[in-house]
């Protein structure tokens, strides 16, 4: 089993940023890893994912050239540099991971990220 810990939501002005981080621990294939989010009302929507020892990172369009994914698999841990936040982006943050990117096996507590306007 993987236990997966988000951190670094909270409430920025539209134009700011947050760097999310999650820590994963335990045993399982975790060579995936991504952010989702679920915004109020919406159903949960992938955001970044990137591989193991992959270079290329995946994003959705709504993220691009805003987001950024990275790995630091020494500290077991993943992150999402968000700029140039939008009030859009106001959701529940998810750390996910499993063997590969279409198929997540565990899902961290999720972390609030609010944009005000």
């Amino acid at each position: 089993q993987v236990q997966l810990v988000e951190s670094g939501g909270g409430l920025v002005q539209a134009g700011g940023s947050l760097r999310l981080s999650c820590a994963a621990s335990g045993r399982g294939n975790r060579d995936a890893m991504a952010w989702f989010r679920q915004a109020p009302g919406k159903e949960r929507e992938f955001v970044a994912g990137k591989g193991r020892t992959s270079v290329i990172a995946r994003y959705a369009d709504s993220v691009k050239g805003r987001f950024t994914i990275s790995r630091d698999n020494a500290k077991d841990t993943v992150y999402l540099q968000m700029n140039s936040l939008k009030p859009e982006d106001t959701a529940v943050y998810y750390c996910a991971a499993g063997p590969n990117v279409v198929k997540y096996d565990y899902w961290g507590q999720g972390t609030q990220v609010t944009v005000s306007s």
